[in-house]
């Protein structure tokens, strides 16, 4: 019998979400609401959009998918992500009117961090961050389209995290090492997440949240996971191991690519519904109420 060894993090990934089920609890359940606050606003769920970079038009629309999506999360009153970007760039997701987190590439350029941060806060962002999870390359300190990152010490995301009053992100957490780094130094959410497998045998980021959770006990930080979360399921076992919400991905592509804001609205309503399904029933009210007790792991 041969062996293959399987080193694709997103494969990994993907069999680990696969094997965890869900049993049913019926009786004297009632219809879910998947309404959250999340840092003193109020969302209609617990599913939020990912800090996507370089999106362009897709079938000759005038808008950027950057702006497509972010427009779909108004319309849907979820918390929205941007990626990496030019101020410019930044002022058009601005104007879509969505509650958006800027993240922030690691970059050599210290001062280039600042201003993109310092920017995003003068414009009225809901929060900014850092996208810690792109600082490496194969060859070192990574590259990002002719950009070069930089090691961040916790020195470094501290006067980060001082120097706005906006809740701060961490983006790239896949430890309770460094989660627990992100509490003490102030940040107030962190999103678990291997970033699409750039690291080859990375943990699932769900199956670190029980750790993670148990970590930040006694702390206020949100968690937030990504990386495979194509359905309600998805989002409700996140939820269930530990999360406070969980980010769509590469999932809604196709959906954005072929029908733009209308086409992402109807993607993640359609989760949205799956989720509520199955929180009714497994006897799960709302959000905040789900814990491990109706998983099963094969």
């Amino acid at each position: 019998m041969s062996y293959q060894r399987i080193s694709d993090a997103n494969e990994i990934n993907e069999r680990y979400m696969d094997g965890i089920l869900i049993k049913e609890r019926l009786i004297d359940s009632v219809v879910a609401d998947t309404k959250i606050s999340f840092l003193g606003e109020e969302f209609d769920m617990p599913v939020m959009m990912p800090a996507f970079s370089h999106l362009g038009c897709f079938n000759g629309r005038e808008k950027t998918g950057l702006e497509e999506y972010s427009l779909a999360t108004k319309e849907l009153n979820i918390l929205n992500f941007v990626g990496m970007m030019e101020n410019e760039g930044y002022d058009k997701i601005f104007a879509t009117g969505a509650k958006t987190v800027r993240i922030v590439k690691p970059y050599a350029d210290n001062g280039k961090v600042r201003d993109q941060m310092q920017y995003a806060e003068s414009k009225g962002a809901f929060g900014i961050g850092m996208d810690i999870d792109h600082i490496f390359g194969e060859e070192g300190e990574d590259i990002v389209i002719g950009e070069k990152m930089a090691v961040q010490t916790s020195e470094m995301l501290a006067s980060y995290i001082e120097s706005t009053k906006l809740p701060f992100f961490v983006k790239g957490v896949l430890s309770a090492e460094d989660a627990v780094k992100c509490a003490n130094l102030g940040a107030k959410a962190i999103i678990v997440s291997h970033h699409h497998g750039r690291m080859p045998y990375a943990m699932p980021p769900m199956s670190m949240l029980p750790e993670i959770r148990e970590a930040l006990i006694g702390t206020d930080v949100k968690i937030i996971v990504d990386c495979g979360i194509a359905s309600g399921a998805d989002v409700y076992k996140a939820l269930a191991l530990g999360a406070d919400a969980a980010a769509v991905g590469r999932s809604m592509l196709p959906s954005l690519e072929e029908n733009g804001v209308d086409g992402v609205v109807n993607f993640v309503r359609g989760v949205q519904k799956e989720l509520r399904f199955i929180m009714s029933c497994t006897g799960f009210a709302k959000p905040s109420d789900i814990d491990e007790s109706c998983l099963y792991s094969l």
